[in-house]
């Protein structure tokens, strides 16, 4: 889909990514990354419709003749409907010559998180005026071993229902004030059929594969 937008407020998000400093190694500095502002130049520029067809005329004409004009362009990756549910899954390998490696280093993730510096300024579903998006941790998934054989365990957090979030997955009712602190509820380790309480920072320990958060406001 190809939409016209104010070249102004384009790349414009809910909260200023300049305030971020985000800490490497975290969750925060993943998502910085991938919803970075990108150039696009020399062999990576767009092909551009309108250019093309200002330079060679109506469309018909360009097929037969596949001529075609690239121009530079910028692109940004960012949040445009903000879900009930979010979930992020963290890359854990990397090509090592013709071998994949898993990657155990921690990344460093919140039992609250913002989605503001990575949402459209225009994003769906957030009441007008708001600067923040949060989210409250509820699930992780761990993986331990290597590549060719490990274990999948997971953290769930057991908590009151959330009646606004139904709304929100239900109806599409947009959160217009919740409260901003984690959920409260008890922390359980599951493997297999091994279920143990934990406390939050054994969690926010661990080298999570999979984050689950739920949508505060």
């Amino acid at each position: 889909e190809v939409s016209t937008e104010d070249p102004e407020t384009a790349f414009f998000t809910l909260a200023k990514r300049e305030d971020l400093n985000p800490e490497e190694g975290s969750i925060h500095h993943c998502l910085y990354q991938f919803t970075r502002n990108e150039k696009l130049t020399e062999t990576n520029k767009l092909l551009c419709d309108v250019c093309t067809q200002r330079h060679y005329g109506p469309k018909k004409n360009i097929k037969s003749e596949k001529k075609y004009v690239y121009t530079n362009a910028k692109k940004q990756m960012l949040i445009s409907l903000a879900p009930p549910v979010l979930t992020l899954h963290l890359k854990r390998f990397q090509q090592a010559g013709f071998n994949l490696r898993k990657v155990n280093r921690h990344i460093k993730f919140p039992e609250v998180i913002d989605l503001a510096p990575f949402c459209t300024v225009k994003c769906k579903n957030v009441a007008e005026g708001n600067t923040k998006v949060l989210y409250s941790l509820y699930g992780v998934v761990e993986h331990s071993g290597t590549m060719r054989s490990g274990h999948y365990t997971a953290y769930a957090k057991m908590r009151s229902m959330n009646n606004r979030l139904s709304d929100l997955v239900l109806r599409g009712q947009s959160p217009q004030a919740l409260e901003t602190e984690p959920v409260k509820g008890q922390w359980f380790h599951i493997s297999d059929t091994h279920v143990q309480a934990v406390s939050a920072s054994k969690v926010l320990s661990s080298q999570a594969y999979l984050l689950f958060y739920e949508r505060l406001l």
